[in-house]
This record gives C-alpha cells, structure tokens and sequence, in this order.
C-alpha cells in the first residue's frame, strides 16, 4: 500500500450505517428532491437541512446520513438547497424555510459573513440553528459539525510533497474569497507546505468556481513555471481545470495532482490517472452527527459540550481506492448506492 494510504479520524462512522436504518434511508430517498417523514413519535420534531448547494455528491452524502439519523432519532426532516453555491441564492431560500416554521435548521452557509443576517433572522424567529460543513464570522449557531479544514489543508500539502519528493515548485487553485472551508484548506495547505524547505510555492488564485477559469489560469503558471510539480485544488472544479491545463500541456503524471472531496468523477479522474490524490471529507458523518445533536439539544435543551465538532478525513489513492475502508467513504449521487454493511470502523 502507498504510504499516502492513511486515514485521519475524529469521529468514526460508529455502526451508523445499519442495514435496517439504510433500507430506511434509501425507502424515503423522496427527501434528494424534497422532504421525508419518518416514524412517529410523541414529539416530532422538525428538522429541516439547508445544504450549500442542492445536487452535489458530497451535500447528497450529507443528506443520507441526516436521513439515517432522523429514522433513528423519529423527527420530521426536509432537505433543499439552491442550485448554485451563492448567497444570493441561499439567502431567500433560508427566508422560506423560516417561514415554513421547523424547529431545528441545520445550514452549510454559502458564505461567511453574507450569511449572518440571514442566520441571525432564523434564531430571531425562535428556531434553533446548527451550522454544517461551512460556518459563519459570528458566534450564533449552537454548534459547528464541519471538517477541520486547516487539517485538511495541511494533510493536502504532506500528500503533494510525498507525490513530488518534497522538490519542486507547487500551486494553489482555490475557488472564492469569503467560503470558510476552502479558505482555511489554503492556509492549511500554506502552513504545512512550509515544512518542506525544496519546495517552492507560487501562491493561489481564485477561479470563481469555474474549471475553465481554473484551466487557464494554470496554463499560465505552467508557461511560466517550468518546475512546476504540483497543484492542489481545493474543490473539484479547481481540480478539475488544473487537469485540464495539466493535460493539454502534455504533462500528465509529470506535474501531480491532488484534489479535495471524492464525488463520483473525482473517483474516476483518479481512476484514470487525471488526479493522483484525493483528500474525501465524511460528509454522511456530518449528517448524521447535525441530527443527532439537533434533536438531543430539542429534547433535552441542553447545549452540546463542544461547539465545533470535527469529522475525519481519508486520503484516497489508485492503490487504496477499492478497499472498503476507504470506499465508504466515497461520496454518492444516491443513498441507495451507500453500502449497507461496510466495514468496521477504525478509531
């Protein structure tokens, strides 16, 4: 096995995906596209999981492990998203949600600060608001379940550094200023590349989300820097463009490659030798840990110990991609696809 082949755990999938309560979630995967109901209880609380953007792998995965937790925990829960990762979207759509009146919200804010008055209005409204994967400049939500994603960063920078023999020239390509997540995987990927004294980084920029944007710009670097070894995308559509660049430059597998989250075509670029690392999050533990707490801090009104709780990570690599300890978490475009008896965790 390649010595990338790691896993970085904090919380552990702790028997949460149990075949009676995945048949559940995959029974009611109406809920991708709207809500689901599930087991009565005397209290059914309602829950509603606002994510960053409606669609995507790594909010679908999220999505299923809410939905297991609600079986679990008998609440009522209801998932949307807008189409695009922008405030401007989510804003209204977080306004309509507080109409419709749950008792609990768990949002991925779109951005940090755009999304304080929004949030501040929910709590205002008298509903109870945790955030998920992405936070807020403001200490208003009853807890944060995300990634560590400086640690992320920073386990981003030891895999490129491995991938290049700690040598090299290496680039960043991030999406937009003012997402909490993608931000803090750049510093943590600054902080850990200096740790390798014949490296040499060139910097980031910013391509809006957009591959093609991502594209050029590393066509320019890749011009203009001859030693360039390495990029690290920090979602997928940076990385996505840096292989395009990297491709069309004739430098596949020459300049390497490693890209954040683990959707189905990241998976597959992978596969294919268009990326040589992925960093996955465990988006369907984010889930299931929101619901959790959302409904214990319902029934019992009493705050959880920790404000911010942080999920592991997994590096996924060509050698290690098949195994079941690395393949669970992959991230899935349905819940019927999350395996029903995966392998035991580790800790």
């Amino acid at each position: 096995m390649s010595k990338l082949a790691y896993t970085l755990n904090r919380i552990t999938r702790r028997d949460l995906i149990k075949v009676s309560a995945a048949g559940a979630a995959v029974a009611s995967c109406g809920w991708c596209l709207g809500s689901s109901t599930v087991s009565a209880q005397e209290k059914k609380w309602k829950i509603t999981l606002v994510q960053g953007v409606k669609g995507d792998e790594f909010y679908v995965s999220m999505a299923c492990g809410a939905s297991v937790a609600a079986a679990e925990a008998g609440v009522e829960l209801t998932v949307d998203g807008p189409t695009k990762f922008d405030a401007t979207l989510q804003t209204p759509l977080l306004a309509a949600v507080v109409q419709s009146k749950p008792d609990a919200i768990l949002i991925a804010p779109n951005d940090r600060t755009a999304m304080i008055a929004p949030i501040q209005e929910a709590i205002d409204a008298g509903i109870v608001v945790f955030t998920v994967d992405t936070k807020i400049e403001a200490d208003l939500a009853i807890a944060n379940i995300a990634s560590d994603n400086v640690e992320g960063g920073k386990i981003a920078a030891k895999a490129l550094a491995d991938l290049i023999g700690g040598k090299g020239s290496v680039y960043v390509t991030n999406t937009k200023a003012g997402i909490s997540t993608t931000d803090q995987r750049q510093q943590g990927f600054e902080e850990g590349i200096k740790a390798y004294p014949d490296i040499k980084y060139l910097g980031a920029e910013y391509n809006n989300d957009d591959p093609t944007t991502a594209a050029s710009q590393t066509a320019a670097i890749l011009q203009a820097n001859s030693d360039l070894a390495g990029i690290f995308g920090t979602n997928l559509f940076g990385a996505e463009g840096a292989a395009t660049a990297v491709t069309e430059a004739g430098k596949t597998g020459q300049v390497k490659i490693v890209g954040f989250d683990a959707g189905p075509k990241q998976v597959q670029d992978l596969k294919n030798g268009v990326v040589d690392v992925l960093i996955a999050q465990h988006p369907y533990d984010i889930g299931y840990q929101a619901v959790k707490m959302a409904a214990d801090y319902l029934t019992t009104k009493t705050a959880p110990a920790e404000k911010v709780v942080a999920t592991g990570y997994t590096v996924v690599t060509r050698d290690n991609m098949d195994q079941d300890e690395v393949k669970k978490y992959l991230y899935v475009a349905d819940c019927s696809e999350i395996p029903t008896s995966p392998a035991t965790p580790t800790s």
